[in-house]
């Protein structure tokens, strides 16, 4: 019976964790962009990530993080015996990638109160897809155990990058020409406004 109690609460948990790392560095993309922002805009946007920020890591995303983890050592005082299999030393070294992905995170947001980072948007936005990856060999490994297929599993952990790389390139260049449009739209308004107004 302790087993199932654990697993629920394990998937609770990396339910919980993934949430907020996801939203965490999206956090960190709008953080970054408020810098383009006119004052007193900037500053008021600045603070209002920061608060956000700090309160999603320490009251979500941290404690995800720790019912996880606690909870999967539950499982293994269950079964040790899985500790011998290879499938599962591969995902715990993914696991162990997302624990220090997490305290990157933690990292990355007290240098942004500070103002020390000077990462774009465009990097965070890059950064966000790190989860996703783990993510899906994690889920992979914890379902086929042993008889995954390595070599469809591995084109196609390069194929998602590659579509993920490919997703923000466009869409950097969609916002650029969005950019652009919007200040030529205001600049003939402007314009026209003058025209007017003599």
């Amino acid at each position: 019976m302790a087993y199932y109690w654990f697993k629920a609460f394990h998937l609770i948990g990396v339910v919980v964790w993934f949430a907020g790392l996801f939203y965490m560095v999206r956090l960190f993309v709008y953080h970054a962009e408020a810098a383009q922002e006119p004052e007193p805009a900037q500053t008021i946007l600045k603070n209002q990530y920061e608060i956000m920020e700090k309160r999603l890591y320490n009251i979500i995303t941290t404690p995800g993080m720790v019912v996880t983890v606690v909870m999967a050592i539950g499982l293994l005082t269950t079964e040790p015996e899985v500790l011998k299999d290879g499938w599962l030393q591969i995902k715990l070294a993914f696991v162990a990638a997302l624990l220090v992905y997490h305290f990157y995170c933690g990292r990355i947001m007290r240098r942004l109160a500070t103002g020390q980072c000077n990462w774009s948007g465009q990097q965070f936005r890059a950064l966000n897809e790190a989860p996703t990856l783990l993510l899906v060999a994690i889920v992979l490994l914890a379902v086929f155990k042993n008889n995954l297929p390595t070599d469809i599993t591995a084109w196609g952990m390069i194929g998602m990058v590659f579509v993920m790389a490919v997703t923000i390139h466009l869409y950097a260049k969609k916002r650029k020409r969005d950019k652009e449009i919007l200040a030529a739209s205001q600049a003939k308004d402007d314009e026209l406004t003058e025209q007017l107004s003599t």
